[in-house]
């Protein structure tokens, strides 16, 4: 399967690589960096070019044996495997004094990887999720550093909450479509509210193909956000028509 991979262009080739992370959601060490050319600033603005490069998101190293991996395997994650995530949650939750029923919702298996859904459900969920999934992310980093060494290899976790992430993720959706259309609409960059890295990446994963904007994260730490902004020369857009003629 074709790896995720992106082109960015930027003042530098520091500033280019910052993009692309930002835009794909991953940190220096998940990608591959080719230089296709270095900037320069030439003089006074003159003979000035910009950097130019291509970060491909690296696959699992055991991505092209994959199809051999399911073959040997094709049910490596066990039943009593599942159940041991779900128990080491709860005792996680308990050890935390927060009341809570977990489930095992999904067992996935994709490419080599094998991904433990587990779902929680209890009084005042929100505590647990915290401001736009920060609690919940750190709570499934937890869990996936504990259990490491205790399940088979290949093998992640993810924590949510009553499926607050598909939630949040329709939602992340729907307001990056309602942003485009205002940038299209106003023809000017239309600014989001601070968001992690995780959902910045479905917005720009939202509207990376779209033909009328484009979005680039700007800010720094916690304020850090997405804007986007509509392509040049975009065509008018037709008024709506009512079914009014003139006679």
């Amino acid at each position: 399967m074709e790896r995720e991979s992106i082109e960015i262009r930027a003042r530098t080739t520091d500033e280019a690589i910052r993009s692309a992370l930002e835009q794909l959601g991953v940190t220096r060490e998940e990608v591959d960096v080719e230089v296709l050319s270095e900037g320069r600033s030439g003089v006074f603005g003159v003979g000035s070019q910009e950097a130019r490069v291509r970060v491909t998101v690296i696959g699992d190293e055991y991505e092209d044996e994959a199809e051999e991996w399911d073959e040997e395997q094709p049910e490596t994650t066990s039943d009593e495997d599942a159940a041991a995530a779900r128990d080491a949650l709860e005792h996680l939750l308990d050890l935390m004094e927060f009341p809570n029923v977990v489930t095992v919702r999904d067992v996935e298996h994709d490419k080599g990887t094998t991904t433990i859904v587990l779902d929680v459900a209890g009084d005042d969920v929100g505590l647990l999720i915290g401001r736009h999934g920060e609690t919940l992310s750190s709570l499934q980093f937890l869990m996936n550093a504990c259990m490491s060494g205790q399940l088979p290899r290949h093998t992640r976790i993810v924590v949510d909450v009553e499926h607050y992430r598909d939630r949040r993720e329709q939602s992340l959706r729907g307001i990056a479509i309602r942003a485009a259309d205002r940038a299209r609409r106003d023809r000017g960059p239309v600014e989001l509210q601070p968001m992690p890295p995780n959902e910045r990446r479905i917005i720009h994963l939202t509207l990376q193909s779209s033909p009328y904007v484009t979005t680039e994260s700007t800010g720094e730490g916690p304020e850090r956000r997405v804007v986007v902004t509509p392509k040049p020369n975009l065509p008018p857009q037709r008024r709506p028509s009512y079914g009014y003629r003139r006679g």
